[in-house]
């Protein structure tokens, strides 16, 4: 126990130390939200990795669909560094930066204001946003507290109450830049612990080769392939359409999201973008692909510890229950690691949430003039407000942690996906395809979970995405169409003229 409480009494200093360190960075509303758009390749790469991974794949969604899919949940992981790290780093980086900082937008919804020409849309985009933010903010409270609850033995509520407050105090001290340092940091030690715990479990089973041999003896009791002996050592897993989904949701769905996208509007040049790529993508590789690697032998452990009263297994006890037999000192590596993944999802969006109310709702709206610091210490009452509605729902969350993120994510990224992504790349995209979006994103979630028809709302959330990018260009051909010369003026920043070094690009030979 001293060693665990060491463990996390050094990192909770270290944060405090840096969020007071970076509070001189934060002195307007651009370098408070955006570190003053001159964030590096490590620190915006870190950032983006530690704000995509949190106690919710590494508790919730590695031990739930490790579970239910064996070896194959690697596949999340893969897809999740290909495909939510690298081609959103390739095909959304470079642009958004350009065209953010052109038309002087510092949130998502600005973005969609100033893009679409539409004021009504900002609002709106602002009040999705802050909306479902929450629940994904109670799911990270709540696969944390569980992890605290196994190593320490803290009842839940306290748990959640000295986390809400850590995270609160270095992210008002310091902004963006508190949130990028400490994600750094935060992300080696990410980096060396979940190394450190496949290791160790892997070796309680007697190496990977007798743990895979044991995995194989388990039989499906997934209906599609009920009685099949290995599939949980299969190459596409015992369901493989339902792998799928969760796939596509946790890949392409940080395309939309308000708090990954924020990334890309701080870096700070066309190194950091090509950089940085690189580091997410093996980032991602290391952190994803082995917490699903992890959840993946969770069978392993089959013990009445990880069942409900009901006897359904309780999805969210898997992974705390496996490492719950590691030395002490891996159990405090293991609780700083997952900590840390967790406080800088908590920052990222903490500091989304209260940046897009301020800037999007209240000003101009309720408030109509605000100076710069009025607009920064609006942010920061409001990351206070926003910490302390999340404890409140966290405090009795209404369901599992991936259900918890499902929702959230599903309407998120499926109302502002598309019209983001389109936006970037095209000049036919009409306000009310976006409207369409919008509609479609929320009203797709919210009625699933509601009225449960399509069942998971982590399919329900694929399919809002995938909708939104057939819904935006097919309404787009329809109605009114935008205005041309507004939209060649915000498309003229891609025009722009740069000198570049030849190791970069190659000169024309003078004949």
């Amino acid at each position: 126990m001293a060693i665990k409480i060491s463990l996390l009494l050094i990192f909770f200093v270290m944060m405090i130390i840096i969020g007071l360190w970076t509070r001189r960075h934060s002195i307007n509303v651009e370098s408070f939200v955006l570190g003053g758009r001159s964030v590096g390749p490590w620190l915006t790469a870190f950032a983006y990795g530690t704000t995509y991974f949190s106690a919710v794949v590494f508790v919730g969604y590695a031990g739930q669909f490790g579970w239910k899919y064996g070896v194959s949940a690697t596949w999340i992981g893969l897809g999740n560094a290909f495909i939510g790290s690298l081609l959103a780093w390739v095909l959304l980086g470079r642009r958004t930066r350009i065209m953010t900082q052109y038309l002087g937008s510092t949130t998502m919804p600005e973005f969609f204001g100033k893009r679409y020409d539409s004021k009504a849309l900002k609002i709106v985009a602002s009040a999705i946003a802050f909306i479902f933010l929450v629940p994904y903010t109670a799911s990270v409270y709540n696969g944390l507290s569980r992890l605290f609850g196994m190593a320490f033995d803290i009842p839940y509520t306290t748990c959640v109450i000295v986390m809400a407050a850590l995270t609160c105090l270095y992210v008002v001290l310091g902004g963006y830049m508190a949130t990028a340092v400490t994600d750094f940091i935060q992300g080696i030690i990410m980096l060396g612990g979940i190394t450190l715990v496949i290791v160790t479990v892997l070796n309680g089973q007697g190496g990977f080769f007798s743990a895979m041999q044991k995995l194989a003896h388990f039989e499906s009791d997934i209906a599609i392939t009920a009685g099949q002996p290995g599939a949980f050592t299969s190459f596409f897993g015992p369901d493989p359409l339902n792998l799928l989904g969760v796939i596509v949701l946790t890949s392409l769905g940080t395309w939309g999201l308000p708090q990954m996208i924020h990334k890309f509007y701080a870096i700070k040049d066309e190194k950091a973008i090509i950089s940085g790529s690189i580091i997410s993508t093996l980032f991602a590789m290391i952190i994803a692909g082995g917490s699903y690697f992890l959840g993946s032998f969770g069978r392993l452990f089959d013990n009445p510890a990880i069942y409900r009263a009901d006897g359904a297994v309780a999805f969210d006890s898997i992974i705390p229950y496996m490492l719950s037999s590691l030395p002490d000192i891996i159990i405090g590596v293991v609780v700083v690691l997952v900590l840390s993944a967790s406080m800088s999802t908590l920052a990222a969006l903490v500091m989304t949430s209260s940046s897009t109310l301020t800037l999007d709702f209240l000003h101009g709206t309720l408030i109509k003039k605000m100076d710069e610091k009025q607009k920064v210490l609006c942010i920061r009452v409001l990351i206070v407000v926003f910490v302390l509605v999340s404890v409140i729902i966290a405090l009795d969350p209404p369901t599992f942690i991936a259900q918890l993120m499902g929702i959230s994510w599903g309407a998120l990224a499926g109302s502002f996906l598309a019209p983001f992504l389109y936006g970037l790349y095209s000049r036919r995209i009409t306000r009310a395809a976006v409207w369409a979006c919008f509609a479609s994103g929320v009203g797709l979630t919210v009625a699933n979970m509601l009225f449960p028809f399509i069942g998971s709302p982590i399919n329900a959330g694929a399919i809002a995405m995938v909708a939104g990018l057939i819904i935006v260009p097919v309404f787009s051909l329809f109605g009114p169409k935008p205005d041309k010369k507004r939209v060649d003026e915000v498309f003229a920043c891609y025009e722009a003229k740069v000198l570049v070094s030849k190791r970069m690009a190659l000169d024309e030979e003078v004949k």
